[in-house]
């Protein structure tokens, strides 16, 4: 721990362009992985004298920040500056968890011209002479596989967000920027409007990478895949995971200390721990889906559930020694998914959730359980967070990477993928069993 805040200080206070800090990404990705654990919000003005800007455009409870903040608890590197977000109660969990003034505002306002985005950054107290990074991770439901169906409607409007983004970006000149958003992002579909962006950002002068990752490769008990595109002006290796498939983090690493509850009951010692009070019919099918994993048993449940395909996990368990499903806003629901608990005869609780998610308990989340899942639902996996922090930061400290760095790292997706979110899905898990075979050759 002391040699690697030494290795952040020096690295800092006295830029060496030729040195290479790579070996240390690991590390600084493992100790940021055990401060996330210690995360408690911060206070007002706690970071203002940290060397680096971090600026959240559609922020929701700040799960990216997360991940920067983590690395903060190993040497102070980050200045929070806020966290941008149009829907009251995420900004307001946002500043309530980094010190930062609330800022409930609308990206395409902010966006419409060079004029706008510069009163916007004078009223934040943004320093265009510090380096920054820029996060804007849109909202992803524009671009969701759930929409296929409406594929030849009207583009939905947030779609628009990215090119909002794109314009924010060529304003404030960051020193790196972040984006997240579903694996459809990158598809045939919505490539045109990542093209656009990415136009804009090559532009600015940016190298511009971009990959889709699965969250259970940096520690998040959860198969989450996501796309991250990452741009600095300079050559730089993306985000690489840490854990195997034989060493995801599971359901039961996650929740299975919380103390058990009946549905309607809620935890005394943690408020969040609240299970959801069913109807009666809704406890009569959760009570008939096997234990650890189980599935709908064929004839139980509601009658519309045998006439529609694509519902085949709704009410199914999570598995105990597995990593979860995505977990979304509608996690405390066993009608919407995979999201009834292993053993007990509930959804997840708002508590479970979180920690599924990877968010640490000394988070503090505002507003209703409504709003709370939400957030919950939608955010960035914190430890996914914390691999991209860790990477971002050490490919900003280090030299640019040789030929063969750059051919053993991971590859930028340069050609759109499948439309579809299973293809998607079922492409990179191929991927994985090809290459976990050729490495038992």
């Amino acid at each position: 721990m002391q040699t690697l805040q030494r290795l952040l200080q020096d690295a800092i206070l006295n830029p060496v362009d030729t040195n290479d800090y790579r070996d240390f990404k690991t590390a600084l990705f493992s100790e940021s992985e055990n401060a996330l654990l210690n995360f408690e919000p911060l206070n007002i003005g706690e970071t203002a004298a940290n060397p680096i800007q971090v600026l959240d455009f559609f922020s929701g409870a700040g799960g990216t920040s997360l991940g920067f903040a983590a690395i903060n608890r190993i040497f102070p590197v980050f200045r929070f500056l806020g966290g941008c977000d149009i829907n009251p109660m995420s900004a307001a969990t946002y500043s309530r968890n980094y010190g930062t003034p609330l800022i409930n505002e609308d990206i395409l306002k902010i966006s419409k011209n060079s004029d706008s985005i510069k009163i916007f950054l004078e009223s934040i107290n943004f320093d265009p002479k510090l380096p920054t990074v820029l996060i804007g991770c849109a909202p992803c439901q524009g671009f969701s596989s759930h929409r296929k169906t409406r594929w030849d409607e009207e583009d939905d409007d947030r779609n628009n967000l990215v090119i909002a983004f794109s314009r924010i970006v060529s304003e404030v000149n960051p020193t790196a920027f972040i984006m997240e958003n579903v694996p459809e992002f990158l598809s045939n579909k919505y490539w045109k409007y990542f093209s656009k962006a990415r136009k804009a950002f090559f532009d600015a002068g940016y190298t511009v990478k971009q990959h889709i990752h699965n969250a259970a490769e940096f520690g998040v008990p959860q198969e989450r895949f996501r796309s991250v595109i990452i741009g600095m002006k300079k050559e730089f290796l993306l985000p690489e995971g840490v854990y195997t498939p034989d060493s995801y983090k599971t359901v039961r690493d996650a929740i299975g200390s919380l103390s058990p509850l009946n549905a309607g009951e809620a935890s005394t010692e943690d408020w969040m721990h609240k299970a959801v009070a069913h109807k009666p019919s809704t406890l009569e099918v959760i009570r008939q889906v096997p234990h650890d994993g189980g599935k709908l048993p064929e004839g139980i449940g509601p009658e519309c559930l045998t006439r529609v395909k694509g519902f085949s996990d709704v009410y199914g368990r999570l598995s105990w020694d597995k990593p979860s499903i995505t977990i979304t806003h509608y996690a405390r629901n066993p009608a919407s998914g995979r999201f009834t608990h292993p053993v007990q005869d509930r959804g997840l609780t708002a508590r479970e959730a979180a920690r599924l998610q990877s968010f640490p308990d000394g988070f503090v989340f505002e507003g209703k359980f409504d709003d709370i899942y939400r957030q919950i639902g939608e955010a960035v996996p914190p430890l996914l967070s914390c691999g991209i922090a860790s990477s971002v930061l050490i490919e900003l400290l280090s030299c640019e990477p040789t030929k063969a760095q750059l051919s053993a790292g991971n590859q930028p997706i340069d050609l759109p993928v499948s439309n579809s979110y299973s293809s998607v899905i079922a492409g990179i898990k191929s991927t994985r069993r090809l290459k976990n075979a050729v490495n038992l050759c």
